[in-house]
């Protein structure tokens, strides 16, 4: 059976990620496709556990390089039980962040550096990356406040705002990073503003991934 594609999706608070991963999943539905949705950190069952450890609680609770290896930990297990047994099967596999998202939160917005992620990245996942990332860019303020609108009705003690309550100057640098990340990889991203309605960023979306792996437009 043929390998199937990995596709990512990347970008800051309040973007819309979830949103639209699920209007890509149904489009590719309808095209025929065996498609399955992920997420990170998270996607298997121990990767789940250490998503609660990182996504909850207050903004210091962990040093940088202790979260980033902590999302290193819950990758692996996400990759070898989830991603990769669901290509090799030729299913497309969508991901609510990826690597990516490491090298821009720990990486550039936690002052760790790119060079320190990639040797991460290389021995624990044998430099394994998408087929295509979509990035939704927003202005920070914009997606901050979508973000903590979307929090608003879940209780506090079960809120995975831990991020969101970083410092305006960290989400700022978050931005930029990604953007570089994007300008660096330009074979494998496409960047999307996520500043319209749901519909016309879906449709960009969609746009995007017909003409990169040949479906109807």
């Amino acid at each position: 059976m043929s390998k199937g594609k990995f596709i990512s999706f990347e970008g800051g608070e309040g973007t819309g990620k979830t949103t639209q991963v699920k209007l890509l999943r149904d489009r590719l539905i309808t095209e025929g496709k065996d498609v399955i949705l992920t997420r990170e950190p998270g996607g298997a069952p121990g990767a789940e556990e250490i998503r609660q450890l990182l996504l909850t609680g207050n903004p210091d609770k962990w040093v940088p390089m202790t979260e980033v290896l902590l999302f290193y930990a819950a990758r692996v297990d996400h990759l070898k039980r989830t991603i990769q047994p669901a290509l090799q099967a030729g299913k497309w596999v969508i991901c609510d962040r990826y690597a990516d998202s490491t090298f821009a939160y720990q990486g550039a917005g936690h002052g760790l550096g790119a060079s320190v992620v990639e040797e991460i990245h290389r021995i624990t996942t044998d430099d394994f990356w998408p087929d295509m990332t979509i990035l939704l860019d927003i202005d920070p303020e914009a997606g901050l406040r979508r973000a903590n609108a979307r929090e608003a009705d879940i209780s506090e003690d079960k809120r995975e705002d831990r991020f969101e309550k970083m410092a305006q100057g960290y989400h700022q640098r978050l931005r930029q990073a990604f953007l570089q990340i994007a300008d660096k990889n330009q074979d494998r991203f496409r960047v999307i503003t996520a500043e319209g309605s749901i519909s016309q960023v879906a449709d960009n979306i969609w746009h995007q991934v017909a003409i990169t792996f040949g479906l109807n437009p």
